[in-house]
């Protein structure tokens, strides 16, 4: 196993980039200004306005306390920097996609796994007479679903419609809904979960 090698300043430069644009887009996202999140992280207003404009680079300290103050660990805060570059591919066999199989419906996951997100991609196999229902998600969250082979009932509180092949539906999903195959085949649909930033 080869030695490794050291880590260079510039290799360090796009995660503290990435760090302090997403300090920026927290605090604007919730509406603060620099003199709350200074009162909420015990950090001087003067070095956040410098980290939010890159111009200073944030101790471990320092980030702790300011991913404290927005209520969250320093994973979460660096959460994303170092996704990867180029093209991330999630191949047919791959078994490790596989989020459930069993008599009742196949699901495969075609969102990135090792991931924190918003927004999830599934592609749903479920079989003759089955029904997936849902207690409440996270509130504001939606569903979008468009069929690929077979019909669906979508049921979502007490609003319900039926989707045949080639048809899409969203709906909310912050309460009990469900998805049931009523027909004599199997079903196979893509379903998308849109999560509001930050309620997972």
């Amino acid at each position: 196993m080869s030695p490794r090698r050291p880590v260079a300043e510039a290799d360090t430069e796009p995660l503290h980039q990435f760090v302090c644009g997403r300090i920026r887009h927290l605090r604007r996202e919730r509406g603060w200004t620099l003199d709350l999140l200074a009162s909420l992280s015990g950090v001087s207003r003067s070095m956040l306005s410098q980290v939010e404009r890159g111009q200073a680079n944030p101790t471990l300290a320092v980030a702790f306390r300011i991913a404290r103050a927005f209520d969250l660990t320093l994973a979460d805060l660096v959460a994303g920097a170092f996704a990867p570059r180029g093209v991330e591919v999630i191949r047919a066999g791959d078994t490790a996609s596989v989020f459930r199989d069993d008599k009742q419906c196949r699901i495969r996951t075609l969102s990135p796994l090792n991931l924190e997100k918003d927004v999830e991609f599934y592609e749903v196999t479920l079989y003759a007479g089955q029904e997936l229902a849902s207690a409440a998600h996270f509130e504001g969250t939606r569903e979008f679903v468009t069929v690929q082979q077979g019909c669906l009932d979508v049921r979502s509180g007490t609003f319900a419609q039926r989707l045949n092949k080639g048809d899409s539906a969203q709906y909310r999903a912050d309460v009990e809904h469900a998805l049931r195959n009523p027909g004599k085949s199997k079903a196979v649909f893509f379903l998308v979960d849109i999560y509001v930033s930050g309620q997972r």
